[in-house]
């Protein structure tokens, strides 16, 4: 009795155990494909992550390269020779106090976002991606060198890619202020043929500046902090760091108006070339065309040519893209490199003392 009596306990363990062994075989069996996928994926990430890094660095070559061979490197020294020194230093003075205005946009993302990186890395990481967002296109500089970098120094993507809304958010805002007063104050002598008469010049003023008035308005009186764009809810800023979005901006663009001014000699009003330099920013970027080569010309020449002559008024074009265009990206290819290597360094650093 006892025997027989054992036997079904033993048999009912033993199929708990085979049901058991057989759940985790089927759990297994499920679980075994995207595991092993994943720990092969981990497994290749170092080689995929350098063939991504290599094909990055080859892309920005390529463009450098194609970039490098548009510029008559003997126009431009010729025509940077013709300038007196008294002409190009305070030129080159009010380029680089320009390019410090937009670094510090970073700055602002920086109190925007929260992030603890220094303000000194944060102005590098700036200042480099500006000069290849304006040679190269803002794809390139605006936001594959900010990722890279950034992401590099150990900031999240999410975070990164946040501070690149609110620098390019922060560019436009400080664009309409400036535009709203340019396009209804300067009287720009327009050719017949093209379709902005005054009046629709103005009207696009007057809007700008409702725009820039409207941001202003939700960041000082929104009580929910927030506003939705296109199906996008971003956080708004506080009214004080608003105030100085508006304020940055709109004195980075008067300073890169002031430069074109100071090379054209004082031969044409301060406000025309504004108006100008604003007009040509905008056809740039809606052709999309990097560094917006030939665009930036052909309004210049078109509203100017006429009064000041093309051959002057291309010698002014000419020094001003070596001043605030080709001289920037040589600074700036060279600081991308030190970047990069210091950057290197210290993470091997940081590994040889973890493993130690």
């Amino acid at each position: 009795m006892r025997e027989s009596g054992a036997d079904p306990a033993a048999h009912a363990a033993g199929d708990r155990k085979a049901a058991a062994a057989a759940g985790d075989a089927r759990a297994a069996d499920t679980g075994a494909g995207p595991r092993r996928s994943g720990s092969a994926l981990r497994r290749h990430w170092p080689k995929l992550r350098r063939l991504l890094v290599l094909a990055f660095f080859g892309i920005v070559a390529a463009l450098l390269y194609r970039y490098a061979r548009t510029v008559d490197w003997s126009s431009v020294v010729e025509t940077l020779r013709g300038y007196r020194l008294q002409t190009l230093a305070p030129a080159v003075a009010l380029a680089a106090l320009s390019y410090l205005l937009y670094a510090s946009y970073d700055l602002l993302a920086r109190r925007y976002t929260g992030h603890e990186l220094s303000r000194s890395r944060t102005l590098a990481v700036a200042l480099i991606s500006y000069a290849f967002n304006l040679n190269l296109g803002a794809l390139v500089g605006g936001a594959a060198f900010r990722l890279r970098l950034y992401s590099k120094v150990g900031l999240a993507q999410a975070v990164v890619l946040r501070v690149i809304a609110f620098s390019v958010t922060t560019n436009w805002l400080g664009y309409m202020c400036v535009a709203a007063f340019a396009f209804t104050l300067a009287r720009l002598p327009l050719p017949d043929d093209w379709r902005l008469a005054g009046s629709s010049l103005s009207l696009i003023g007057v809007l700008a500046g409702l725009l820039a008035l409207g941001w202003l308005a939700m960041c000082l009186w929104s009580k929910r902090r927030e506003a939705t764009f296109f199906g996008h809810r971003i956080e708004l800023p506080s009214a004080r760091l608003a105030l100085m979005q508006l304020a940055v901006a709109s004195l980075n663009w008067l300073m890169i108006a002031a430069v074109m001014y100071l090379l054209l000699r004082g031969q044409v009003a301060y406000p025309t070339v504004l108006a100008i330099a604003l007009l040509g920013a905008v056809a740039g970027a809606l052709t999309h065309i990097p560094a917006g080569l030939g665009v930036l010309e052909a309004v210049f020449l078109g509203v100017l040519g006429t009064e000041l002559g093309h051959g002057p008024l291309l010698a002014a074009l000419l020094a001003y893209r070596a001043i605030y265009y080709v001289g920037p990206l040589v600074l700036a290819v060279a600081g991308w490199l030190a970047l990069e290597t210091t950057i290197g360094r210290l993470a091997r650093q940081r590994v040889i003392k973890d493993s130690s």
